[in-house]
């Protein structure tokens, strides 16, 4: 893999387009966010608050890898997701921080975005990571859905809070198996 990274890109699918974060995105980003039922079994349940959901969006804003997602029927922002910790010696991203607005919850949003992300990522990396609260049933069950496999142990560290998480993995060759399994290009 020649060039590097690139931690921003527009990724667009047949749902939604996967865009960089902007700071004008704050006002629809947040109404999206504002739904404390989004945030029940989050390490942070307090995120739909203005304060604390502002410290998640500068948080992306600084580190210059999170994402709008934008519905494509409606051009409404409806979440958000971000790359973090990229690491070359391990060929290994997280995909994480993720949220949806409630009345895209059900799988195709989020699987298309997960997809978009994935795929990006795969050009550069051997796997991917995600991170879920140890408790977040809900995030564990749409991990299983797009093919996440469950690394052995709990798992913190002091930029959550240390509050325990577990980790899910997808390595590019099972991906790209699963999707031609599924007559999906690749």
């Amino acid at each position: 893999m020649t060039s590097a990274f690139d931690p921003q890109p527009t990724l667009t699918g047949d749902l939604l387009v996967v865009r960089p974060l902007r700071a004008d995105d704050w006002d629809a980003m947040f109404a999206a966010a504002s739904d404390p039922l989004i945030w029940e079994q989050h390490p942070s349940p307090d995120r739909y608050t203005e304060s604390a959901f502002r410290e998640y969006f500068d948080g992306g804003l600084a580190r210059g890898m999170a994402f709008s997602f934008v519905d494509r029927a409606t051009g409404a922002i409806i979440g958000s997701s971000r790359y973090y910790e990229p690491n070359t010696d391990r060929s290994e991203i997280e995909i994480g921080w993720t949220f949806i607005a409630r009345p895209y919850w059900g799988g195709a949003y989020n699987r298309e975005a997960k997809a978009l992300m994935l795929e990006h990522a795969f050009r550069w990396f051997d796997t991917v990571v995600f991170w879920v609260a140890e408790n977040n049933q809900r995030s564990r069950r749409a991990m299983l859905k797009i093919g996440g496999v469950l690394r052995d142990g709990i798992v913190s560290r002091e930029i959550s809070g240390n509050k325990p998480y577990v980790v899910f993995e997808i390595r590019r060759n099972d991906w790209q198996a699963r999707q031609q399994e599924n007559g999906r290009p690749q």
